[in-house]
């Protein structure tokens, strides 16, 4: 199970003293951010979770060199989660993979609906069904990942999946508790609501190492 809010905030009160004004803001943010989602989840609403959790996690990894240089949200996700899992003597992450939550990321990951280039062709963006042949290939190289136990490009991957859903909602491209998208946000819910937990726990176990200052944020 995922460490829950008040394990990880007993934690920082009695580490954060240590840590540089940029990183304890990041982590300040983001455990305030996975408490609103605790309470989303206590009152079985996924969509309210969803969001609570992406900026938790958003708050956790975003830092102003990655904003300063512009770094694709992509090249962004790969070279923090490269970092975090090299610092995870445990292998915490792995273990959300391959132990606590394979069945939710494999739907995930097989499911189009979480595929930008299928909505780049449901919206006329593309002028044939090629989405389909790069589908098969992004499943092929995810089921490959997942195989070779390969923890960076598998949650790269899961991120990128969620990185769709987190705009059909924040855009406004869902409807709040609509039937269409129930089954991809309650996959993302159980991942992300294990991986944000421990990506703040290793950032707080870390937290003397160099991470960037956080966004809107003057010392």
């Amino acid at each position: 199970m995922p460490k829950s809010f008040e394990s990880l905030k007993a934690f920082q009160r009695e580490h954060r003293d240590k840590w540089g004004q940029g990183i304890s803001l990041r982590i300040h943010r983001a455990l305030s951010w996975l408490k609103k989602a605790e309470f989303e989840r206590q009152h079985e609403d996924i969509d309210g979770e969803f969001i609570a959790l992406w900026i938790s996690f958003n708050a956790a990894y975003a830092s102003e060199h990655n904003i300063t240089i512009q770094k694709s949200e992509r090249e962004a996700y790969r070279d923090f989660f490269d970092r975090v899992i090299n610092s995870d003597a445990d292998k915490r992450l792995y273990n959300v993979i391959w132990e606590q939550y394979p069945t939710a990321i494999r739907s995930l990951m097989n499911n189009p609906y979480v595929f930008q280039p299928y909505w780049d062709y449901v919206n006329q963006q593309t002028v044939d069904n090629s989405w389909k042949d790069s589908f098969e290939s992004a499943k092929k190289r995810a089921n490959q990942a997942l195989a070779e136990q390969d923890t960076v490009t598998s949650v790269s991957i899961l991120m990128d999946r969620m990185y769709t859903l987190r705009n059909q909602v924040i855009h406004g491209g869902a409807t709040y508790q609509g039937g269409m998208n129930r089954e991809q946000l309650s996959d993302a819910c159980r991942i992300l609501g294990a991986i944000a937990p421990v990506v703040i726990e290793l950032l707080m176990q870390n937290g003397t190492e160099v991470w960037g200052d956080a966004v809107y944020f003057e010392e």
